[in-house]
């Protein structure tokens, strides 16, 4: 028996497991996404004979687009309200950095402010040598110096007594559950931005194909839609719940 790692997109450093023994392959996913991410390592399809797939966004409602696209948008908002803020919810790691990096690659080169929360992980990313370009902490900033400016944070700060220090704010979110607009007006998004550190709809399903599995086990999401999509197809697929998984921990996509 033997095991081995290899890229699954989602951040830097994160992998999936490859276990080979007694004629057959075993491919586990761990979280993952097939798109372009300037900060990590691209996804590296294993074919296999069973796969374990994640499900996040496992709804045929969830097809993420072009994340330069959504960028596109709040530059595009920044640069209609220049007297306001834009604070911008993201999940400390993986998502934080994604988003600098691509604001970095849209031309956007003034400096990022950054919630406390995300420093930490934010200078690993640098110190591994991804640009993310000029960043400030927000606790130092003054309120003249905000105007304008882009400032990352946690989902949950945007709810929090700390927001309200920013000059007129517009709130923003990048996740992929932005997709959902309901889920944006519940939450008091302005501004969703459907940046997704998870395969969506057509990512899972291209991706079971393409391994060639004869065996899939979905699990971590919307298990139901894609067990179903792969059991239309002649695969034998199962569901591998997770005690307390679900979808109300949001911040992650």
């Amino acid at each position: 028996m033997t095991e081995s790692d290899h890229p699954d997109g989602q951040l830097l450093g994160s992998a999936q497991i490859l276990i080979e023994g007694m004629g057959g392959r075993v491919v586990a996913s761990g979280d993952y996404k097939d798109v372009a991410d300037p900060t990590c390592t691209p996804f590296e399809l294993v074919p296999c004979d069973v796969f374990i797939t994640e499900a996040t966004f496992g709804l045929p409602v969830f097809r993420h687009g072009d994340p330069a696209a959504e960028i596109g948008k709040l530059l595009s908002s920044v640069a209609l309200f220049p007297e306001r803020a834009h604070l911008v919810g993201v999940y400390a790691l993986g998502k934080a950095q994604r988003v600098l990096a691509l604001l970095r690659q849209a031309g956007h080169d003034r400096p990022v402010y950054l919630h406390g929360a995300l420093e930490a992980f934010t200078a690993y990313y640098a110190g591994r040598g991804i640009e993310l370009g000029e960043l400030r902490p927000a606790r130092d900033a003054s309120k003249a110096e905000l105007v304008g400016a882009i400032v990352l944070c946690p989902p949950a700060a945007l709810r929090e007594p700390w927001a309200r220090r920013f000059p007129d704010p517009v709130i923003a979110f990048a996740s992929g559950w932005m997709r959902v607009r309901a889920r944006a007006r519940q939450r008091g998004i302005e501004l969703p931005l459907v940046v997704s550190d998870h395969a969506d709809w057509d990512g899972l399903t291209a991706t079971v194909a393409a391994t060639r599995a004869a065996e899939v086990w979905v699990t971590h999401g919307q298990e139901d839609a894609l067990v179903h999509w792969s059991t239309q197809r002649g695969l034998a697929a199962r569901s591998l719940a997770i005690d307390a998984y679900g979808e109300e921990d949001d911040e992650a996509g």
